[in-house]
């Protein structure tokens, strides 16, 4: 069985909970707690050497982390359904709405990050919140402005990639107070999305770590 380290509150464990769910694969949780600090464990840091999560590790042993890269393996050896479409300018699209997520908000706000600010340069902790909702109001008019009209989800009928980094996300928003009003399009493909077992189940607070 597939065995995933995880924290419940973690974006980026999020996604990848969702597209196991979404693929049908069976697994395992094991909780890494990142407040506590069991990412710095030595055992952990042999499977994970940026000290952070998800890690996916495979039957064989095989450790695979950052969230894009497992699912881009998971859309591989279980291709349907597929996160990514194949026609190659759509492709582009969700590729690029995924991205502002994971590349643009993301890591400006991830714990090690908002440790430092504070640590090292005086953040307060209303500081440190008003800097995530900035990134995260600054990405979302972004994302939302690559959005076609009409499908269900970002470019589809049916979630791709991008949703999965999107939901994910707002889970961090709804919980830092970021202010949604303007950004209704992307609040109808949260509702949306978590009206399917695989997103519910991949909840933060359906998980087992769940505080």
């Amino acid at each position: 069985m597939l065995t995933l380290y995880s924290y419940w509150r973690s974006t980026t464990s999020y996604r990848v909970r969702v597209a196991l769910n979404l693929k049908g694969l069976s697994y395992r949780t094991v909780p890494v707690d990142l407040v506590a600090g069991d990412q710095r464990r030595p055992d952990y840091v042999a499977l994970n050497p940026v000290q952070g999560v998800p890690t996916l590790v495979l039957e064989d042993g095989t450790a695979l982390t950052q969230s894009l890269a497992i699912l881009d393996y998971l859309d591989h050896v279980v291709p349907d359904p597929a996160l990514l479409p194949s026609d190659p300018l759509l492709r582009a699209k969700v590729q690029a709405a995924a991205q502002i997520i994971a590349l643009d908000i993301h890591p400006v706000n991830n714990l090690k990050v908002m440790n430092r600010l504070k640590s090292e340069h005086g953040a307060s902790a209303d500081q440190g919140i008003e800097w995530m909702r900035h990134w995260m109001t600054q990405g979302f008019h972004a994302y939302q402005a690559l959005l076609p009209d009409g499908p269900a989800y970002s470019f589809s009928d049916t979630p791709l990639l991008c949703d999965i980094c999107l939901v994910a996300q707002l889970y961090n928003a709804h919980r830092w107070g970021v202010d949604m009003t303007p950004f209704a399009r992307l609040l109808e493909i949260e509702e949306q999305a978590l009206k399917l077992p695989a997103f519910d189940a991949a909840r933060p607070e359906n998980q087992p770590d769940a505080t």
